[in-house]
């Protein structure tokens, strides 16, 4: 496993503030040449440490600002059932975040979408049409209080 150094973690928390940043400005900031600064980030994304860059859109102008965590509970744990669950959440677009947990529930879901309408749609049309789903519960945001992509380091 790749041991970081403190440039490293610095690196890695400048690029999670801004990914844009030009490996000019980063070098600045580190007082490393440009070279060694791409060579640092190269290092990091070979080793998967930076798994990818994204841009981070706003939900509102997209018409996904319906926020909803959903518990969900199997009826059988067998691997093949946990596998199809697991699947078919892969596919549905409206879930962006799928973890699975210990405790009352086997899963939680965030789901983003339009408004309750379309929540309704969605658990009529998708989740629950998936097989071996016993009972689901859901909560509703009603705002943001934190919200943030950068782990700490």
């Amino acid at each position: 496993m790749l041991k970081l150094d403190q440039t490293d973690k610095t690196l890695l928390t400048l690029l999670q503030n801004d990914s844009k940043q030009t490996n000019k400005e980063l070098s600045g900031k580190l007082n490393l040449s440009v070279t060694a600064v791409y060579e640092r980030i190269k290092k990091l994304e070979k080793e998967g440490v930076i798994k990818k860059y994204v841009a981070l859109v706003d939900k509102k102008p997209i018409e996904k600002s319906f926020v909803a965590h959903c518990h969900v509970r199997l009826t059988q744990h067998s691997k093949e059932f946990v596998m199809k669950f697991e699947r078919e959440i892969i596919k549905l677009e409206e879930v962006l975040e799928c973890y699975h947990v210990s405790g009352d529930y086997d899963y939680i879901l965030k789901i983003f979408v339009k408004d309750m309408e379309a929540y309704r749609d969605f658990m009529v049309t998708k989740l629950t049409a998936i097989p071996n789903i016993g009972n689901t519960h859901s909560i509703f945001v009603i705002g943001e209080v934190k919200h943030t992509t950068a782990i700490s380091i």
